[in-house]
């Protein structure tokens, strides 16, 4: 682990690169993607969705661009955007091209994919129209000569081919680049990032890919890209998940907060509950964190079922509640005690403090 003496992370430091308005690298903040997964051609259902995970708190959203109608479609959804739009390209270099001119803030490519010559003209692109790109190695889809070299797709086959493609950049004299090195197995994602940060400064796309369902996609990646940001790595992440890209925003988030690496929202402290709750726990919790889900400043909330640990959460919080004896609790204003009140009250009581201390800060 890369800790300071304040028990900070301390984060490796990279090259900085733009994504549109957001710096991505150096000692900017770690910033959190996803992508959408609607018919890019469908502008509304896509701006849309764009606009959801905006609203979630997302720095950056990629759209894939396979076909002309695609980039077309990306240059009404970059104008309508309020946030960084990447093209995902795969293949067909031309695509790249159209993106770049439609508005695209960065490029995610595979420069092996696209062959050097054609890459060529993918770097003029971005050069011409002042954006950045991403080098998106992937292990499913390693060039045939790399798996022939190392017969797997593993860390250093991953590591290999992201450091030709780094090679393949500069020597046409483009640096304005991120890079990615995914795969879907934990330990081989793990260790080709490891490798990869210290053969290179620039800045590094941490993110599981296929990683799974809603469940086990969001232990994978949190493993995976936890332990990265613990050691220092990484400066940007996507949550890869079969399920609503929202959800990816709201893990993303969840893993930088756990590691205070970011603040957004409202971050609960919580008992599992056992025989000692003074009131349902687990129901309480369901719900403020639905009638809280608008709020995005931080606020650290903990609600205790009991007084054996509920009076020291209590202590590190803006806002604690501690259960007591027959229905009657003990509520805690940044650390300290400050009133009783019934089970019934609790939900009400804290939704109206949260807002009531955004207002404060606001006004």
């Amino acid at each position: 682990m890369s800790y300071n003496i304040d028990n900070k992370i301390s984060r490796k430091k990279t090259k900085q690169i733009m994504v549109g308005d957001v710096k991505v690298g150096g000692d900017a903040l770690i910033s959190v993607q996803s992508m959408t997964n609607t018919i890019t051609e469908d502008v509304e259902a896509t701006v849309n969705q764009i606009k959801s995970l905006e609203n979630e708190g997302a720095d950056i959203v990629r759209v894939s661009c396979p076909n002309t109608d695609a980039t077309k479609a990306l240059k009404e959804i970059v104008n309508t955007a309020d946030i960084p739009i990447v093209a995902d390209i795969h293949f067909h270099y031309k695509r790249a091209l159209e993106a770049a001119d439609s508005g695209a803030a960065c490029l995610r490519v595979n420069p092996g994919n696209i062959g050097p010559e054609k890459i060529k003209e993918v770097i003029a692109a971005a050069k011409a129209n002042k954006i950045s790109m991403r080098i998106g190695v992937n292990a499913g889809s390693l060039d045939k000569k790399i798996l022939d070299k190392y017969k797997e797709p593993g860390a250093d086959a991953l590591v290999d081919s992201a450091l030709e493609n780094i090679k393949l950049l500069e020597s046409n004299n483009f640096d304005n680049f991120k890079i990615s090195v995914k795969a879907s197995n934990v330990h081989t994602m793990v260790a080709a990032y490891e490798k990869l940060s210290l053969l290179t400064n620039y800045p590094l796309h941490l993110g599981l890919t296929e990683a799974g369902t809603y469940v086990s996609g969001s232990i994978k990646s949190s493993m995976s890209i936890g332990r990265l940001l613990s050691q220092g790595i990484g400066d940007t992440i996507r949550v890869s998940l079969t399920a609503d890209p929202v959800e990816e925003i709201k893990i993303g988030y969840e893993i930088l907060k756990s590691l205070d690496l970011r603040s957004r929202g409202v971050k609960i402290i919580s008992c599992p509950s056992c025989a000692r709750q003074a009131f349902p726990v687990i129901e309480t919790v369901k719900v403020l964190e639905e009638k809280l889900s608008h709020i995005k400043q931080s606020i650290t909330v903990s609600i205790i079922g009991c007084i054996v640990n509920g009076p020291g959460e209590a202590l590190n919080s803006d806002i604690g509640i501690t259960g007591g004896g027959k229905g009657s609790n003990m509520l805690y204003l940044s650390g300290v005690t400050d009133q009783k009140i019934s089970n019934d009250d609790i939900v009400n009581k804290v939704v109206k403090l949260v807002e009531e201390r955004v207002a404060e800060t606001n006004a």
